[in-house]
């Protein structure tokens, strides 16, 4: 019999795949199915950035890049980052991955391993503690609790450093919740830290464009004292509606640049050109497309709050950024994975339920408003029938 090492027997998965996968063979089906489900911007990626990858290709860009990315991108993300968060930023610690996930796949690698710690957001991105798991390291929840606007508190996360603690993992604007954690309390984290110079940090910042209601997202990356161990995620797949492109960046401090190259060069070898030139196309060219895609999304949470306020035995406080509402359904009577599967095969609405996100996540369900506004609204009305019409089993 084929014997695997362990870690694999460790590894997760990221369920919203599971619950697209059965709302598209549902869909083959007949079946009239609004997906609420999947984190992914429902526009396409502008025609200026399809072009620039057209042109790439037809100039002959076709071969190998440099395993951190072509210069010219990696200087316009360390430009981006600088005009956004006023950080200074070397192209040599940028590195150009393919895909958001790369950057988590890596910056856990690299510290967990068995009898170590690292400390991640729950309910949170999936992936992180599937991850952690993998490498044999500890995963240790920091609560991401409604009662405090799903934004994490500093004082409960450093509250959980302990000398075995490797990484902190942070997400801000977050996923599953829209929690936006405001300047106040990463302040307070980012002095807190001085006591924990063994820790490093991860900053999903994937969201960082997506901010409502004049809340303003503070980067990780605006704090001299943690730069020496501070590891930036960011990308195009969410900002630029990019999320098939398989394009992201990450940014490493001096001690860690090298070590993220070489996992390149034996993982990936490098990001597809055609994508980088695609890439550098959406960083210095017009960004009305982003603008628009935010201001519409703003409209879609306005209705998606409304309506699931509205209806019975369901409450949802309104989130401050990405593109995701995490209602409590506790007063439904219902556990959230049950309801979430039953509202996908009785009435027809993929969402995702919370404890798919981490064992905090019971009680609440996510849905993604990366969805037209007359979809969002039919299914508001299917899920309130069919709450109305189905007791809990």
């Amino acid at each position: 019999m084929l014997k695997t090492i362990a870690g694999f027997d460790r590894i997760g998965e990221e369920n919203a795949f599971a619950v697209l996968a059965r709302a598209t063979a549902l869909a083959s089906q007949g079946r009239d199915i609004i997906n609420l489900g999947i984190g992914q911007p429902d526009f396409r990626t502008p025609d200026h950035i399809v072009e620039a990858a057209i042109k790439a290709l037809r100039d002959g860009h076709h071969g190998y890049t440099p395993a951190t990315g072509i210069l010219p991108l990696r200087e316009a993300v360390a430009a981006d980052v600088e005009k956004r968060t006023g950080a200074a930023v070397s192209p040599d610690n940028v590195m150009i991955v393919p895909g958001g996930k790369v950057t988590m796949f890596a910056a856990i690698l690299m510290f967990g391993e068995p009898g170590t710690e690292i400390l991640y957001p729950d309910p949170g991105f999936p992936i992180y503690r599937s991850m952690i798991e993998f490498t044999g390291a500890r995963p240790v929840p920091v609560p991401i609790r409604e009662e405090n606007g799903f934004a994490f508190s500093a004082e409960e996360t450093l509250s959980l450093v302990t000398p075995k603690t490797r990484l902190l993992i942070l997400n801000s604007p977050a996923n599953p919740t829209g929690g936006v954690t405001p300047r106040a309390e990463i302040e307070k984290l980012v002095a807190g830290l001085a006591e924990h110079p063994h820790v490093a940090v991860l900053s999903d910042e994937i969201y960082g464009q997506m901010t409502y209601d004049g809340e303003a997202h503070v980067s990780l990356m605006g704090y001299e004292s943690i730069r020496d161990r501070l590891i930036l995620l960011d990308g195009w797949s969410k900002t630029y509606a990019m999320t098939g492109w398989r394009l992201g960046f990450s940014i490493w401090p001096d001690a860690l640049m090298d070590k993220a190259r070489k996992l390149a060069v034996n993982a990936w070898s490098c990001v597809n050109a055609p994508a980088q030139f695609a890439g550098l196309a959406a960083l210095t060219g017009p960004q009305d497309a982003v603008h628009a895609m935010v201001a519409e999304f703003d409209r879609r949470r306005k209705v998606v709050v409304e309506g699931l306020n509205a209806i019975d035995g369901i409450s949802c406080r309104t989130p401050k950024g990405a593109f995701y509402a995490f209602p409590n359904i506790t007063r439904t009577g219902w556990k959230a994975k049950p309801l979430a599967s039953a509202l996908l095969e009785k009435a027809g609405v993929a969402v995702i339920g919370g404890p798919d996100f981490g064992i905090l996540g019971e009680g609440y369900i996510r849905l993604s408003y990366a969805n037209s506004t007359e979809n969002i609204l039919r299914a508001l009305q299917r899920m309130e029938e069919f709450l109305r019409e189905t007791p809990a089993g």
